[in-house]
């Protein structure tokens, strides 16, 4: 159903080799991410990120929907998004209309079910949020290298203990680099073959701040949920057959 056609292959290449910290992304290198925003009278406000993953499914993160109503998005969240500790947070919103790939638009591929990358191996992070703790959003779409943390890692008592689970990926952490507010439901993006696959879905960070030490970015792992995103877009019947208890965060 997904990547019957190009995924992952953006016509303008990132400029990958020499970001080191969060800079200005090159326009169009990353022809899949999606601003989510709210509209206000006389204006549009960025709110949350997302990843175009095929012609008409954009992937987000299930607490960046929670305040829209049914009738104002299609909205399929996850299968029991738990607000309090960022369980199951990814969401599908189906476009009302298909988007036409070009050379500045075009889909994310998704990475094989399971997969998880090593160790130290570097992605991306790319978005809007704040350019630090409590500081401004930028104009321009960020991008910043990261490199993945693994699991036995980033669940340390001095890391992040328990709260993370293994149906996430944690990323950063070195106190310098980090996502942060308003980059939430935008990829963590990586190339471990010949495309760039959406790994991850930007879910939180740290209370204190955005560029906590041994805090890294905690993000949502997709391999980890290949086979619902696969159910929901390939058969919207699915949906109705297995009703999802929406859990609001309090």
């Amino acid at each position: 159903y997904f990547q019957a056609y190009s995924c992952g292959m953006p016509a303008f290449i990132p400029i990958a080799s020499r970001v080191v910290g969060g800079e200005n992304a090159k326009p169009h290198s990353w022809p899949w991410q999606v601003s989510l925003q709210i509209i206000e009278p006389g204006r549009q406000i960025h709110v949350c990120g997302g990843t175009l993953i095929a012609t008409n499914w954009v992937l987000t993160a299930a607490h960046c929907a929670v305040q829209q109503s049914p009738a104002e998005i299609n909205l399929f969240p996850s299968l029991s998004f738990l607000g309090l500790c960022f369980r199951n947070d990814l969401a599908l919103i189906k476009l009302s209309q298909r988007v036409r790939p070009n050379n500045k638009i075009q889909p994310a591929c998704l990475p094989p079910a399971g997969s998880i990358l090593p160790n130290r191996f570097f992605c991306f992070i790319t978005g809007w949020g704040r350019l630090s703790t409590g500081g401004p959003l930028p104009e321009v779409l960020q991008e910043a290298r990261m490199p993945i943390v693994d699991y036995a890692t980033c669940s340390r008592p001095n890391w992040w203990g328990s709260i993370v689970k293994t149906t996430m990926v944690c990323a950063g952490g070195d106190g310098n680099v980090s996502g942060c507010n308003g980059d939430s439901g935008g990829p963590l993006i990586c190339r471990p073959g010949r495309v760039w696959q959406v790994h991850g879905i930007t879910s939180f960070v740290s209370s204190q701040g955005c560029n906590i030490f041994q805090k890294p970015t905690v993000f949502t792992r997709v391999s980890a949920y290949i086979d619902w995103i696969r159910k929901v877009a390939s058969n919207e019947r699915w949906w109705e057959l297995h009703p999802w208890r929406f859990l609001r965060p309090r």
